[in-house]
Formats: C-alpha cells, sequence, structure tokens
C-alpha cells in the first residue's frame, strides 16, 4: 500500500464538537468524517481498523462453531407486535411507512428477525443447538448522540444468537460464548472487565457486560483487585441503596469508570414463546426453544480503544488493532533517484515478509511525515533519507518511544514489525 493510491486525510486544529479524546482523534488522523448528528462515514484508514477487528471476532466465533449470516437492517412491524416490543422499546426505535403505509423500523437489534428465521426450517431437537451471527450496521435514534462513535445513532455491531433444546444446553453456550469474548478482548490487547449487569430492554434471566476500562467512560462500575463486580445498577439491587458513596463502602469496593463494548444475555422462552419457535423432542413432545443473544459493539470498540492508548501526539493502536504495522516513510527521493530504488526494496521486502507497511511516498518534509504518522498511531516509523540510503540502513521510530535510532537492513526481517 502506498499513500499514492490510500488518501490520507489528517487535520491539524481540534473539531469543535468533539468532548472525548477518541471522537478528537479520529477526526483528526482521518478516520471518519461526520454526515449528520450520530452518523460518520468511515474512511479507508478508519475502515481498516474496523476490519482488523471483525477479523479476530470472526475467528474466535468460528471456533466455537458460530456461522454467519446477513439480515435486513430493515424490520417490519408485525415482527415486534409478535414480540410486544413494538410498544415497549420506546423512542429509540426509529418507525417508519413504505409507500403502501406498511409500518417498518430501522433495526437496533435482530431477537425478533433471528427468531422468524429459525420459526421456517427449525422442527427437530436433532437440529439443535444452532449458533449464528452477523456483523452489519445499527440504528439507534438515540437523544443526544455524542463522544463520536462512542454513542452514535448508526453503529457497527456483531450480534450472534444460540438456539437450544434446554436452559442447561443454554448454560453450555454461554459459558462458551464467555470465554470466547474474553479472548476476543485479550487479542484486541484491551484492558477490560466482564460485570453481573441487567437485562434491560433486550430481556432474559441472566447477563454479563464487558467493559473496557477508562476514565472517560458512561458507566459506572464496583470493581475488586481483580477487576471483576458489577455495573452500578445491579449494586443499588444487592445493596438495596440508591447513594453511590454508601454502595462504595458496603461494597468495599473500587467505583471505576467503563465504556461497554459487549453484552450476553441468557433469553430463555422470552422470544420463542411469544412467537412460535418449537421444536419436536425425542419423545415427540413439542417445546418452546431456549434462546441466547450476544452483542459487541464494533464502532464502539475502536473509540474504547483510543480512549486506553494515547498521548499528545495522537494515537498508540495496540498491535493487533492497527490499521498498519508499519510506515515507511521516504525522504527526498526526487534529488536521488537511488532512495527511491533502495526504499521500493524495502518496501518489497517488507511486504514478502508479511508486513503490513504503508509507503509514505508523498512529496512532503520528515516533520509533516512523522507527524502524521503519529498521530495515526502506527507502532513502528522506517525513515529512508539520503544518509540511510548511503549506508544501507534504516531509521526506526517506534511509537511508544521518544528516541530514534538506526538499525541495519536486516531490521525488516525483525518478528516484531508482524502482528
Amino acid at each position: 500500500m502506498k499513500t499514492s493510491n490510500f488518501p490520507i486525510f489528517t487535520v491539524k486544529s481540534d473539531p469543535s464538537d468533539a468532548e472525548v479524546v477518541s471522537h478528537k482523534l479520529m477526526i483528526k488522523s482521518g478516520m471518519i468524517r461526520k454526515l449528520s448528528s450520530g452518523q460518520y462515514t468511515w474512511l479507508p484508514l478508519g475502515l481498516r481498523v474496523i476490519d482488523k477487528i471483525q477479523d479476530i471476532v470472526r475467528n474466535e466465533l468460528n471456533r466455537i462453531d458460530c456461522r454467519e449470516i446477513l439480515m435486513p437492517l430493515i424490520q417490519p412491524n408485525e415482527l415486534w407486535k409478535e414480540s410486544g416490543r413494538w410498544s415497549e422499546y420506546g423512542p429509540e426505535l426509529l418507525r417508519f411507512k413504505d409507500r403502501h403505509e406498511r409500518e417498518f423500523c430501522f433495526g437496533p437489534t435482530f431477537e425478533e428477525v433471528i427468531t422468524d428465521l429459525l420459526r421456517q426450517d427449525l422442527s427437530s431437537y436433532k437440529q439443535l443447538p444452532i449458533n449464528l451471527f452477523q456483523i452489519s450496521t445499527k440504528f439507534r435514534d438515540e437523544i443526544r448522540p455524542r463522544f463520536g462513535v462512542m454513542r452514535s445513532r448508526e453503529f457497527i455491531m456483531k450480534d450472534a444468537y444460540s438456539f437450544h433444546a434446554s436452559a442447561s444446553c443454554l448454560d453450555i453456550s454461554y459459558s462458551k460464548y464467555m470465554k470466547a469474548y474474553k479472548n476476543i478482548f485479550n487479542s484486541l490487547m484491551l484492558d477490560f472487565t466482564m460485570v453481573d449487569a441487567d437485562s434491560g430492554n433486550i430481556g432474559g434471566s441472566e447477563s454479563h457486560e464487558f467493559h473496557v476500562i477508562a476514565n472517560t467512560g458512561e458507566d459506572d462500575l464496583l470493581l475488586d483487585d481483580s477487576n471483576n463486580g458489577m455495573n452500578i445498577e445491579i449494586a443499588k439491587e444487592k445493596y438495596q441503596e440508591e447513594n453511590l458513596e454508601k454502595i462504595v463502602g458496603k461494597s468495599g469496593m473500587t467505583l471505576k469508570k467503563g465504556i461497554e463494548v459487549g453484552h450476553i444475555f441468557k433469553l430463555g422462552t422470552k422470544y420463542s414463546k411469544p412467537m412460535n419457535l418449537r421444536f419436536t423432542d425425542e419423545n415427540s413432545k413439542i417445546n418452546d426453544v431456549f434462546m441466547g443473544c450476544y452483542g459487541i459493539g464494533i464502532s464502539r470498540v475502536v473509540a474504547a480503544a483510543i480512549e486506553q492508548n494515547y498521548d499528545d501526539k495522537g494515537i498508540i493502536w495496540p498491535k493487533t488493532m492497527s490499521p498498519f504495522q508499519v510506515a515507511l516513510i521516504e525522504l527526498d527521493s526526487k534529488k536521488n533517484t537511488g532512495i527511491r530504488e533502495y526504499t521500493e526494496n524495502i518496501y518489497k521486502a517488507l511486504k514478502n515478509n508479511g508486513v503490513d507497511v504503508i509507503h509514505d511516498n508523498r512529496d512532503l518534509k520528515l516533520g509533516n511525515k512523522l507527524a502524521d504518522w503519529e498521530l495515526i498511531g502506527i507502532p513502528n516509523i522506517l525513515i529512508i533519507g539520503q544518509k540511510e540510503t548511503e549506508n544501507k540502513n534504516i531509521t526506526l521510530k517506534r511509537r511508544d518511544e521518544e528516541e530514534k535510532r538506526e538499525v541495519a537492513s536486516e531490521f525488516i526481517n525483525d518478528s516484531s514489525l508482524t502482528v
């Protein structure tokens, strides 16, 4: 990849409407651009981060035999009326009519659609369990969109659903998803916690939230020394107390802020019963299907990662999420064709070694290029100019280090340059 065919849209000034660091840095680094309140276009740089996260999520879900599908964003109101949520969900559900005066909504969540899908083909216990997921755009008509993509109206989310013949089978799958989620957030190299949670308008008998620990988080968490605990809603129920200070005192835990990036639910028969999703068991008896659902806010993970990883120069990406592993800066090649040739050789060698590299061949000064890549947050910056070309070496600048240093050209084989 070269900057001559991969546009870099960095800006120097802070956006006037940015309230949190992630929003500011995502705009300045050229990851997103605002369309309207709570809606953003993902530019090439930002979309590469989204893709990295999605790859990790897909790999972990495939390991637990969860298969990918894609459902329509627009949902007919009949399904929501069957479940009872058409009148319960509230104004966050954006409703509209088509030209035939039929009512629809933009999907904020997909329990009704997936239940309808399964009832068309599921009939026997021999088909269970079934695990399906999708990664798609959702829409929730937030009353006050804020914090950039962290609380937007339109967002990218992974939602998975499991279907079972019994509550005990659901329990087994729920544990598998819980482990998969921990693997996902560990692979993303984030400081996170899982807490007991309230099921909210999704419903069900039990749920857990996954939070990235960050001072800018909107959620209050009570955590012990191992970062285990509960969200504040559960704490209020447990300690029969509304006052936050008293709850902290009673619990003996520490109050921390979190950004919710995942939520898993044991739905039981909440949707299968009213929507007649049933199966015939081995004794020819008809039963309601037990369900679970499991969400990860893909676009929110991007913002949460930045809230944990930045400095005064810009983003510091965890390696597994970075849009590129290496930014290769070429300097003064118009003055010296040997620089272009040497840089091209290094670039090709990096690519052959499986390094995710962007070759910066823009006609800019070193200071401008270096500032861009430190703002964007690439882990490794390699610089080649006249001195490096003559000495057949490379100047290395790690994103998390202050000083540059010269390294031999063989450094391109170093394992630190790959994920």
